[in-house]
């Protein structure tokens, strides 16, 4: 499975764009694979913002009450359901953490169980954009986490927030253990980062919008 995502997330493929604004885009979104070399695995981050371990069994819960929402989860049941949170491990921090770096490389998603954060991104210009926020539910960080490629944003929690960790090698070991469980974790991410990356793009457009009045 991180195979295909390598292949699907390499330089050589295009990174998803929208109808007549490839060049809009491209600005906003554009890599600078040049000014990073910067891997930061989960535990160092964990270690920089003091995040906690939390419970499993009540991170478990919340995580599969949030997964539950979704259709295709739901039909996997509530024991495979807990069955992939087994996989996972879950912290809590607390207010004003950058709990992921622009430009920053690394091996691990995440999936907000509660509280809020904000997407920030720095322009090559030194200009910031608020892009987002993410809420219990919500997925921080982009596909390309996992595979070791350039994230695009900086995520930052605005409160104390719960979150459950995704990091490539537990993906691995349920691609080997369950591929159903795997194949139905990657589909989810992927339409929460689908969602997301639409909602970044609208409020972009909005942004640059020129002013009449």
């Amino acid at each position: 499975m991180l195979a295909f995502l390598k292949r699907l997330l390499s330089p050589a493929t295009a990174r998803p764009t929208f109808p007549d604004d490839s060049g809009f885009v491209a600005t906003q979104f554009v890599d600078r694979h040049a000014d990073t070399q910067l891997m930061v695995d989960w535990d160092r981050r964990a270690a920089d913002i003091g995040a906690q371990p939390f419970d499993a069994a009540q991170g478990c819960a919340l995580l599969t009450r949030l997964l539950a929402h979704d259709p295709a989860m739901a039909l996997l049941g509530e024991a495979a359901l807990a069955k992939l949170c087994a996989y996972l491990s879950y912290v809590q921090l607390g207010q004003g953490k950058l709990v992921i770096g622009q430009n920053e490389q690394g091996d691990h998603v995440m999936i907000v169980l509660n509280g809020k954060l904000v997407e920030i991104r720095q322009q090559p210009s030194g200009e910031q954009r608020r892009l987002g926020e993410a809420y219990a539910g919500d997925m921080l960080g982009d596909l390309t986490g996992l595979v070791g490629e350039t994230r695009i944003a900086a995520w930052t929690s605005i409160s104390p927030v719960t979150l459950a960790v995704v990091s490539a090698q537990a993906l691995d070991r349920m691609l080997a253990d369950d591929p159903r469980l795997a194949a139905a974790l990657h589909a989810w991410m992927g339409k929460k980062l689908s969602i997301r990356l639409r909602q970044a793009h609208a409020r972009m457009r909005a942004q640059t919008r020129p002013q009449h009045g």
